[in-house]
């Protein structure tokens, strides 16, 4: 046999294995992550997740209003709640 015609039978026998190969890439089981493979396409569609709100570093609260509330919480002189509501049904009214 000469050179060429070895090259020639050596490429006709690896281009018919090589299309075998997908086949054998496939695995016989399930990936650990499978389970949430809905959950991940939807993250990655979402533009922004977080709201627009969240990237303000300006943080304007009342500290005297908020320094009261930890001193009643501390001693134990915590303020229950008051009901809103105004159809004078429900726990809100008792």
């Amino acid at each position: 046999m000469t050179f060429s015609l070895k090259i020639v039978s050596a490429v006709l026998v690896a281009v018919p294995l090589a299309a075998c190969a997908e086949h054998l890439e496939r695995r016989e089981f399930t990936s650990p992550s499978l389970g949430d493979a809905v959950a991940r396409n939807q993250a990655i569609q979402i533009i922004d997740p977080w709201p627009p709100a969240s990237r303000d570093v300006r943080i304007v609260h009342d500290g005297a209003r908020l320094q009261r509330a930890v001193e009643r919480y501390r001693t134990g002189q915590v303020v229950e709640p008051k009901g809103q509501s105004t159809t004078g049904s429900g726990a809100a009214s008792r």
